[in-house]
């Protein structure tokens, strides 16, 4: 570390900022460092620090599973905001046989200094005891005062998906909605119902999946044959419900629009392009790091609200006749 100080030409303390991911340094002066540290072949000594500082800057991460599409991009925005504030990951995912209080010990067992619990993982955590000296944020729960969290505001972005499709002159709108057990699903439902009741429209029964596309091609197969509008949860349900309703002999969006939730990489390429709400995967990584860096330094635990934006393409029109 000296002779990275030495050739940056700055103090000790200062690389000691730069290998800690502190924003008190000068981008021009942590440019130098940084310089200097591929130069020098230097890397911090994980193990030193942490006996030194008494923290690992590893964090972890809690999921029910990897498998969604949600889950995987979150985990992704983590790991790159992590790594951007020199901190490494661990990822514990949720075994219903021995559940949070396993995963918890797991992550101790790693030594981290806190970690991030995602969507469905949630509502296991709220009912569960934290253990002390854990710092948490929780991605997509409601707000609990023993945790930061960091929310889409899926209740808005679904209603303005309603609202599209009510505009565009459809009767009704009928959801294919996610899981019970999801907070994200439950917001997204809310945000449907309060706008088909908001105009005056007798709010259809939602038919459920579990955020696949297979899910979404039985939901879909459920809906009456006059149906002109679906908002599924997501866009994987979304996908399913466009070959549903392709094999049934049905447009989209000729006789049928389908608008989806996530707006996920591929999205666009979709036959016909999805209408979908965008979530800022990115964004929602890096307030969680962000979240969990504070606590994890005693500050506050703040709840962040991050919006979501209706995104129209060729899956949406007018009804026909």
């Amino acid at each position: 570390m000296l002779d990275v100080a030495a050739r940056a030409g700055v103090s000790g303390q200062t690389v000691s900022r730069v290998v800690n991911g502190s924003p008190r340094v000068d981008p021009a002066t942590r440019a130098r460092v940084e310089e200097a540290m591929e130069r020098l072949g230097y890397r911090p000594h994980r193990a030193a620090r942490a006996l030194r500082t008494g923290r690992t800057h590893t964090v972890g991460l809690v999921a029910t599973t990897l498998a969604t599409v949600g889950n995987s991009r979150m985990l992704q925005a983590v790991v790159d905001a992590a790594t951007g504030r020199g901190y490494a990951v661990v990822v514990v995912t949720l075994d219903a046989a021995s559940g949070i209080a396993d995963a918890f010990a797991r992550l101790r067992d790693q030594g981290v200094d806190g970690a991030i619990v995602l969507n469905e993982a949630t509502a296991v955590v709220r009912d569960a005891v934290a253990p002390a000296g854990l710092a948490l944020v929780v991605v997509d729960s409601p707000v609990d005062d023993r945790f930061a969290a960091v929310q889409t505001d899926h209740a808005a972005g679904a209603r303005a998906a309603t609202e599209h499709l009510l505009g565009l002159g459809h009767a009704t709108v009928w959801h294919l909605a996610g899981p019970e057990t999801s907070y994200a699903a439950a917001e997204r439902e809310r945000g449907w119902r309060a706008a088909l009741v908001d105009a005056g429209i007798e709010v259809p029964p939602p038919v459920r999946g579990d955020w696949t596309a297979a899910s979404g091609f039985a939901a879909a197969a459920e809906l009456p044959v006059d149906v002109t509008a679906v908002f599924a949860a997501n866009d994987q349900m979304a996908l399913g419900a466009l070959r549903a309703l392709t094999e049934a002999g049905r447009r989209v969006p000729e006789d049928v629009s389908v608008v989806g939730f996530d707006d996920v990489t591929d999205a666009a390429d979709y036959r016909p392009p999805l209408t979908t709400v965008r979530q800022d995967f990115d964004a929602l990584g890096a307030e969680a790091l962000a979240a969990l860096v504070a606590a994890i330094e005693g500050g506050d635990q703040p709840v962040v609200l991050l919006p979501a934006t209706l995104v129209v393409r060729a899956s949406t029109a007018p009804p026909s006749g």
